[in-house]
């Protein structure tokens, strides 16, 4: 019996197969990406031309944090756990497990491409940001990066754990949508923290919406990013993760 190994050609036709399912998801890839632009544009008029110390306006202070947390989270949280579960649901993992070409490589080849839409939306509202707006780059571009790496792995991990308890692509998207709206307005995303409340701001800041907003504005105003936002993406990356490797199943 021969053993066939899977080669780069087959990789780079799973990734391009994933990119077009996604591709002609309208609404799954509009939705990330031109809800957050949305809000930039909405509040950038406004935002640009309003200082709040340091040299920083509103805008970079405030609003293109919350943006680009809006883009990871969205994707992270609600895409990619929904196509993961269509193909559960479709029996295409079940499938490929029988093939050369194992159900892994989906999740890998799903994984890039959906880094590929955080990448575009990331992109376009920073392109939109400073040609449109006048907005400045972050002054620590450094630590804005390794902050955007870790909110990835952290709301990804979460993603994975969405698919892993999801049964059907429905609840995967009803459950990533809870998951991202209660993280969010904990974090920021209707309107700041400030009213919700001491206690409740405080949990909000070390959840990973939250935490990942501040150390983004930390960084565009070229602070010390605080240890416990740092911690907070870090342990729920790895948490997440852990968590979906043991009860993550390939078929139902």
């Amino acid at each position: 019996m021969t053993t066939h190994r899977v080669g780069p050609r087959a990789w780079t036709l799973l990734i391009r197969s994933e990119l077009k399912m996604v591709v002609r998801d309208t609404a799954g890839l509009i939705v990330p990406l031109g809800m957050p632009l949305l809000i930039l544009i909405m509040n950038a008029a406004g935002a640009g031309g309003e200082e709040v110390g340091a040299g920083l306006t509103a805008l970079e202070a405030f609003v293109l944090p919350l943006v680009l947390t809006i883009v990871v989270a969205m994707l992270g949280l609600i895409n990619m756990p929904s196509f993961l579960a269509t193909y559960r649901k479709t029996g295409v993992l079940r499938r490929l497990a029988v093939t050369p070409a194992s159900p892994l490589m989906v999740l890998v080849a799903q994984v890039v491409v959906s880094l590929a839409q955080v990448l575009l939306g990331i992109a376009a509202a920073l392109g939109i940001a400073v040609l449109a707006f006048g907005a400045q780059p972050p002054r620590n571009l450094g630590v804005a990066l390794g902050v955007l790496a870790l909110s990835v792995a952290a709301m990804y991990a979460l993603g994975m754990v969405v698919a892993s308890v999801a049964p059907t692509p429905n609840s995967s998207v009803a459950v990533g949508l809870v998951l991202f709206f209660a993280l969010g307005a904990l974090g920021g995303l209707f309107g700041g923290a400030g009213g919700l409340g001491e206690t409740v701001a405080q949990i909000g800041r070390v959840l990973p919406f939250g935490a990942s907003v501040d150390a983004l504005a930390a960084a565009w105003a070229g602070q010390a990013v605080a240890t416990a936002s740092l911690v907070s993406l870090a342990v729920t990356a790895v948490l997440g993760t852990t968590v979906s490797a043991l009860l993550f199943r390939w078929d139902r």
